[in-house]
């Protein structure tokens, strides 16, 4: 079944976590007959919402995964990917905003413009993504959509346009007034599924006059056929329809429109306002680069008759297999038929094609240019480009964050070790963002995501769906030791075993070193120690390194100088040499004033200017040093060096302390002297352990 482009809608629906966008679409599902009935967010029902259909989602109240369906309204198909409102799971907006031609973003009248907001807002313009503002729970104490209005043009710097006024507000919230059919709507029945058209209440009247005016004036600004109407005064719905589209499709403007879904108003007026003002697939410019021709830009067409181009964005483990959700650009995607993957050159013939309803299927034969599907049976990886084989094109590739946290775990026994593998080596693949690598130290698996709830969801994940028992811990800190004076070595490795036994002198000194972590200066003069010796002495030196006798870290900074020595014509070799230097090194390195240096990390904070005291104020607790902020368009920058030993958690704490508004990256700069109170902790936490593996 390939859909009628001028009636295909690509949509997300991507909002903050407390803006009430699930409620929202489970609405929308329900009107346009995809549900027959409506089921409460955190599942008390035992049900839940159609779109949040894992365990956890129900349970946490929150959506974790994006979940795809299609509708229809108005003889309108509309493809709808439900994306997570936390932060935490950015990767899911992300991915959707790729592959999306418009979507609703999801406003609290209360809470306005919040922290996830600034951060999908971004998305969307990183993808040139239109869309439409819903200003929802206009019921709720405090609601003021106007505010939310005015806090898209300051906060977002959007062109925000007014479409509707509403009628009553909190709990005397009882519908919409439209400014450009200037009718009211009111919303009856069990579900709100009687609208009720009728005229704009007489005390509204001069209020819906200058919203009215704001209107078209705003929208004159982009469009001459309307100018000349409104001076002609001819103005009618479908040339300010025509106008609001344009100008939408073309990111000018952002349409605004309010209700509240948990009370089933407003939402069927939104779902008109997505098939008029949100483009079709023939109105967006998608581009591919051709592999063939040094990654020459080429324009793909929405048309089914052209080759085939079409993007994996998203990737499952379903009970059938990996299932592969897909945009298709260009041409016709058909069940039978072969596609190549211009990644890896693979050919794959196209097995079961489904277009998804949340974790239901249905099975269709084809689809077009413009539709999102899914299909089984294909190993790929996500941002994987497909293509008939006729075409050697690739399409740009999605944004994905670097990881901000990371967390040790350790599986309880070897059946969950096992367990363990699979669930990290799926989770790896289906998620960019989530990264697993081992300690080269310790050896222990560290994994890394966007946050703590992001982590806390998979090793849930690990245990409910693949009973894999985990023990998590920070990962340890990477500290290294060094020497801070130069200390005289005069070293003899003697040993009589019967027979031929062990000899070797040497003599010199070890001392710090800044230019690099280790250096081996020989000095010998007049043969005090034989040639072919001077690197069995070097050997000795370096297996030292691995293990400083203050904590167990590796050794950094030190130069050993070489200057004399002494050979036994029959009991010295290498192993002897080597042994001399180990036995110098030990016997000299306590005397050298040893130190722990620990990791630094170069830590850059950008967010709001209002919350610069806060960021700074933060890192400084983290015994963090500024070396540098900027300011610039209301958002700051500020730079500093912070212990690695102090990162841990600062994800959370700066999203706190800036109601979620701030984001960081982080990256080593230097290794520095650790406190000596800090030290002493460690060296006697490091000496208790040693004494229970002894025992």
């Amino acid at each position: 079944m390939i859909s009628e482009l001028s009636k295909l809608r690509n949509i997300g629906i991507s909002a903050h976590i407390d803006s009430g966008k699930t409620t929202l679409t489970e609405r929308i599902l329900f009107y346009t007959k995809r549900i027959h009935a409506i089921h409460d967010v955190k599942g008390k029902d035992g049900v839940g919402a159609k779109m949040d259909s894992m365990d956890l989602e129900r349970e946490r109240g929150i959506t974790i995964q994006s979940a795809a369906t299609h509708c229809f309204w108005n003889g309108h198909q509309i493809n709808v990917i439900d994306t997570p409102g936390h932060v935490d799971f950015t990767i899911e907006v992300e991915r959707a905003m790729r592959v999306l031609d418009g979507a609703i973003l999801v406003l609290c009248a209360v809470a306005g413009v919040q922290s996830q907001s600034l951060t999908v807002d971004r998305q969307m313009r990183r993808y040139g993504v239109p869309r439409i503002a819903f200003v929802n729970k206009c019921d709720r104490a405090g609601a003021n959509p106007l505010r939310v209005r005015a806090q898209l043009r300051e906060k977002l710097n959007l062109n925000p346009v007014l479409l509707q006024l509403p009628i009553g507000l909190e709990d005397k919230f009882e519908g919409v007034v439209d400014l450009i059919a200037m009718k009211s709507y009111r919303f009856e029945g069990a579900n709100g599924e009687k609208i009720i058209v009728g005229e704009i209440p007489a005390e509204m009247a001069d209020e819906v006059k200058t919203a009215r005016e704001e209107m078209l004036d705003a929208l004159s600004m982009y469009s001459d056929e309307l100018t000349e109407a409104i001076l002609e005064e001819r103005v009618t719905e479908e040339l300010l329809q025509k106008a609001i589209r344009d100008a939408t499709v073309k990111l000018q403007i952002v349409p605004v429109m309010m209700g509240s879904a948990y009370k089933n108003k407003a939402v069927q007026v939104l779902l008109d306002g997505v098939t008029r003002y949100l483009p079709t697939p023939a109105d967006i410019t998608n581009k591919a680069v051709d592999l063939d021709k040094d990654e020459a830009e080429v324009v793909l067409s929405s048309d089914s008759e052209k080759p085939l181009v079409m993007l994996a964005f998203k990737l499952e483990d379903g009970r059938f297999g990996q299932l592969t959700y897909l945009r298709v650009y260009q041409g016709n995607l058909a069940r039978g038929g072969e596609i190549t993957n211009t990644r890896t050159g693979k050919r794959h013939k196209v097995g079961r094609l489904v277009r998804m309803h949340a974790d239901e299927m249905e099975d269709i034969d084809s689809a077009g240019a413009g539709d999102i599907v899914a299909m089984f049976g294909i190993d790929c990886n996500s941002g994987d480009t497909f293509t008939d084989g006729t075409l050697s094109v690739a399409m740009t590739s999605m944004h994905v964050p670097e990881p901000v946290i990371s967390l040790t775990v350790t599986p309880k026994d070897n059946k969950a070790q096992a367990n363990m593998s699979k669930a990290l080596r799926r989770f790896t693949k289906e998620d960019p963002t989530f990264r697993v690598g081992a300690d080269p130290e310790s050896g222990e698996t560290i994994i890394q995501g966007m946050g703590e709830l992001h982590l806390d969801v998979y090793i849930e994940r690990m245990k409910r769906e693949y009973a894999a028992e985990v023990v998590t811990s920070p990962p340890r800190v990477a500290y290294r030791e060094t020497i801070t004076r130069r200390v005289d070595f005069n070293y003899t490795h003697k040993k009589q075993t019967g027979g031929s036994g062990q000899y070797g002198k040497v003599g010199g000194f070890i001392e710090p070193w800044t230019e690099a972590p280790f250096r081996f200066d020989d000095q010998v003069v007049g043969g005090a120690i034989p040639r072919e010796f001077i690197p069995a002495v070097e050997k000795g030196f370096v297996s030292m390194l691995a293990k400083g006798q203050l904590i167990g870290a590796p050794v950094t900074g030190v130069s050993v100088t070489l200057n004399d020595g002494a050979a036994h014509a029959v009991d010295s070799s290498d192993i002897a040499f080597q042994e001399a230097a180990r036995g110098a090194w030990r016997e000299t390195y306590p005397k050298a004033g040893p130190q722990i240096l620990e990791p630094l990390m170069k830590v850059a904070c950008e967010g709001p200017s209002e919350y610069q005291g806060g960021i700074v104020g933060i890192l400084m607790q983290r015994r963090g040093i500024i070396v540098g902020s900027t300011e610039a368009d209301g958002f700051c920058r500020v730079e500093a060096e912070v212990p690695l030993s102090d990162m841990f958690g600062f994800s959370t704490v700066l999203r706190s302390a800036t109601q979620g508004k701030a984001e960081f990256t982080m990256e080593f700069s230097r290794y520095a002297p650790l406190p000596a109170a800090l030290g002493e902790e460690l060296i006697k936490k490091y000496r208790e352990e040693q004494a229970k593996k002894a025992k």
